[in-house]
């Protein structure tokens, strides 16, 4: 499981003058469960992830993670180093993947033919599946994604979307993302976190009953209305209307 219990956090800006980025937020998922956070540009949903996976530790409050989890993280770039090919950038963070693991991630991300390739040579598109790869390849008990689809064209976005669930369903692994886009959150995620703007409060916690796999796209453009919904200023959690079989309110 997943526990985040934050009370507030504060950065500083150029000037040296601190400000609020995060309010209270609390929220959990369980093992196995894929998470998405939403919320508009600037309200700290990176600045979450960062205290999630232990880049930042100057936070009020705790996250509860499972003893010795390991944790994956996919950046909003790529960050590879230029100098080694995709296969070394993913050994280095995962020496001991056998060639079986990496073949099959290799396969599912369309990489196989990029093994030795530079990321140079590489376009947006396969870099970002080369982080991803590295990410899973060490088995990761949490996976943290910090927008791995953004500045991609719809195709593109909708192919490694794709991919990132036959990657999650692959093995059990508690998955955060977070996304501006409510139709990739409605899609991926088992349960969405609505975030309001900077300091960012939770404005709903929305658990969809359907299975991913089971989404048809009826099912998916009400999940994304719902979501458009709460949040389009309507108020805090006592204000939601009852659950429909799609989502129900945060308890």
């Amino acid at each position: 499981m997943l526990e985040v219990a934050i009370a507030g956090k504060q950065l500083t800006n150029a000037a040296g003058e601190r400000f609020d980025v995060l309010g209270a937020l609390t929220f959990r998922l369980s093992a196995g469960e894929v998470g998405a956070v939403v919320g508009p540009s600037g309200c700290g949903k990176t600045t979450l992830l960062r205290i999630i996976a232990g880049l930042d530790r100057d936070v009020q409050g705790r996250v509860a993670l499972p003893p010795a989890a390991r944790i994956g993280m996919v950046f909003q770039e790529p960050r590879l180093l230029p100098w080694r090919s995709v296969e070394d950038n993913i050994r280095l963070l995962a020496p001991d993947a056998d060639e079986a693991t990496l073949a099959k991630l290799f396969v599912t991300l369309e990489l196989s033919a990029h093994r030795h390739h530079f990321p140079g040579e590489l376009s947006l598109g396969l870099a970002r599946r080369v982080a991803l790869a590295r990410a899973f390849a060490i088995k990761p008990d949490v996976l943290i994604l910090d927008e791995p689809l953004v500045s991609l064209d719809a195709a593109l976005a909708a192919r490694l979307r794709d991919e990132i669930a036959t990657l999650v369903d692959s093995r059990p692994v508690t998955t955060l993302l977070v996304t501006h886009s409510i139709d990739d959150a409605a899609k991926l995620a088992d349960r969405i976190v609505l975030l309001s703007e900077r300091p960012a409060r939770i404005l709903a916690e929305v658990p969809i009953s359907v299975p991913r796999a089971a989404r048809s796209a009826t099912d998916i453009a009400a999940i994304s209305a719902e979501i458009a919904r709460l949040g389009g200023g309507i108020g805090p959690p006592a204000d939601f209307a009852a659950p429909s079989r799609l989502t129900a309110p945060r308890r």
